[in-house]
């Protein structure tokens, strides 16, 4: 079911992807993440779970997702050929349920009481609370007081499928900060809880785990764009925050190397300034949240403060995987800003009457870039991670703030 890639691409038997990885932790907590791993290895080889899963993919979240043609923004850009990877179609709306069921099944497998997760823009808390509730698990959604406020819609979403959402009031307020608060909740009972990471971050198995939850998205589109043009697309597009929506679509390619795939961040207000998170451009080797990857810190190793106009991007650090596939050169890495962002959100909704999300805008965004520079017989797959539900209200306030009208 999940698609295998070649060694250099995968992890070792300590979780690390070259230097990136690992599983630095305290104490207490290794024989715990320990068991995850073990019990995923075992989850992964039943067929009973793996049947599970599939069917819970087919019939309840609706996969396969579409391979969406965009003629109109194709003949607007005047480019290359632009495909959408529609995983804004999904039950719950973006691609985090595919790794919440596959969560949550594993800790009710393992017989834990309560999943427990970091949610930025909300998309993975509503997909865990979703998930939850079909397992019958309990669920407690930690996310920053700004977050909250940005995305109050996916906070009601959460509390109606029956989440406890605490909300996080330290230092920045956003992502950081509530991976921070429900990792300190986790390591205090560890027995009772199962951390469901929202990204390919982490310890190890954690960073290989979501990857692989997620690994269907790219699985889906190359069988797709075989079918729709007969051959493999010249170019993958995704945003990266901690990067599982664009590992998802991008596994399946990595072993195709005539496919360039380049993976989106966030240059915020611009990367001359302290406002954004571009881990990959601007960030260096470090340790956050039990891995060893690129981060974003200050002169004593601290995580700098990060911004990001999407919520589920503004993360210090990234994935290691992304960070060993930049050390390889497999990956480019390329940013766009806040103004670009809302520029191919409104594009694309006006173009192809499809709304996207923010953090899906990055990737589009790239996109828009790209297209007019290739041969109109290239094509070009885009992930389109989610839909823009959840940002109408702030892409408006943003557009006013800055003297724009809808």
């Amino acid at each position: 079911m999940f698609h295998t890639v070649s060694a250099q691409y995968r992890a070792n038997d300590e979780g690390f992807f070259g230097d990136f990885g690992g599983a630095p932790l305290p104490p207490h907590l290794v024989d715990p993440i320990a068991e995850v791993a073990t019990q995923y290895q075992e989850a992964v080889t039943d067929p009973e779970f793996i049947n599970q899963l599939h069917t819970l993919f087919s019939a309840y979240v609706g996969r396969p997702s579409l391979l969406y043609f965009a003629a109109n923004l194709t003949q607007e850009l005047d480019g290359a050929k632009i495909y959408l990877k529609r995983e804004d179609l999904n039950h719950t709306g973006a691609h985090k349920i595919n790794h919440c069921l596959g969560e949550a099944l594993l800790a009710k497998r393992m017989g834990k009481k309560t999943l427990i997760a970091e949610t930025g823009a909300g998309q993975h808390g509503v997909a865990l609370a979703t998930a939850a509730a079909l397992v019958g698990l309990g669920c407690e959604i930690h996310m920053g007081a700004i977050d909250i406020e940005k995305q109050h819609a996916n906070v009601r979403r959460m509390e109606i499928l029956g989440a406890h959402v605490v909300a996080v009031e330290e230092g920045g307020r956003s992502l950081k900060e509530a991976v921070d608060s429900a990792f300190g909740v986790y390591a205090a009972a560890p027995e009772d809880y199962f951390f469901a990471i929202g990204s390919v971050v982490g310890p190890h198995p954690y960073p290989s785990m979501v990857r692989d939850f997620q690994s269907v998205v790219g699985k889906e589109a190359k069988a797709q764009i075989l079918q729709a043009e007969g051959r493999l697309p010249d170019y993958l597009i995704a945003s990266v925050g901690g990067g599982s929506n664009a590992l998802g679509l991008f596994t399946a390619f990595l072993d195709d190397e005539t496919v360039n795939i380049q993976g989106v961040e966030p240059a915020g207000e611009g990367l001359d300034s302290q406002r954004h998170a571009a881990t990959m451009s601007l960030g260096a080797p470090g340790m956050l949240h039990g891995m060893h990857t690129k981060v974003l810190q200050e002169e004593d190793g601290s995580p700098s403060p990060v911004h990001s106009i999407a919520s589920g991007l503004d993360y210090p650090g990234v994935g290691p995987q992304h960070a060993h596939l930049e050390s390889l050169g497999r990956v480019e890495y390329v940013s766009v800003t806040d103004e670009e962002t809302i520029n191919a959100f409104l594009k694309l909704s006006r173009t192809e009457g499809i709304i996207p999300a923010l953090e899906s805008s990055h990737a589009l965004a790239q996109v828009i870039k790209l297209a007019p520079t290739l041969p109109k017989d290239a094509i070009i797959i885009a992930n389109l991670s989610g839909r823009g539900d959840k940002d109408t209200d702030f892409v408006a306030e943003w557009l006013e703030d800055h003297d724009r009208k809808l």
